[in-house]
């Protein structure tokens, strides 16, 4: 961890704080703002160190892109584990669309209980 510096100004010490670079094209996804509302509400240390020290921004950022492809990787492999093909979007839309929507939802729960409630 970086340690903090102060500034004195008016007779009092001002923490030298600077906010993370932030690309301005780079939004922070579903998962990142999960994780930034976990933090803030269950790891408040964890939360204003990484807040203080620049790291925060990047941690969300890397957060969300992990979970994005994380998230991916499981819906296909489940899928392709239970045969939920485009042969089965052909003759069943009803049928791949309720396999879909379990998969997702399953890969959604490993994605939060993995990467952004751990």
């Amino acid at each position: 961890m970086e340690k903090l510096t102060y500034t004195e100004q008016n007779g009092f010490l001002v923490p030298d704080l600077t906010m993370d670079e932030m690309p301005e094209q780079t939004q922070l996804g579903r998962f990142g703002k999960l994780r930034e509302k976990y933090l803030m509400e269950h790891r408040k240390g964890l939360y204003s160190s990484m807040l203080m020290t620049g790291k925060l921004w990047t941690h969300l950022t890397e957060i969300d892109r992990q979970a994005v492809e994380m998230l991916d990787r499981v819906t296909e492999q489940q899928a392709q584990t239970m045969g939920v093909t485009e042969k089965l979007k052909a003759e069943n839309q009803m049928a791949w669309v309720q396999q879909m929507n379990n998969i997702r939802h399953s890969a959604e729960e490993s994605v939060l209980s993995d990467l952004i409630y751990a």
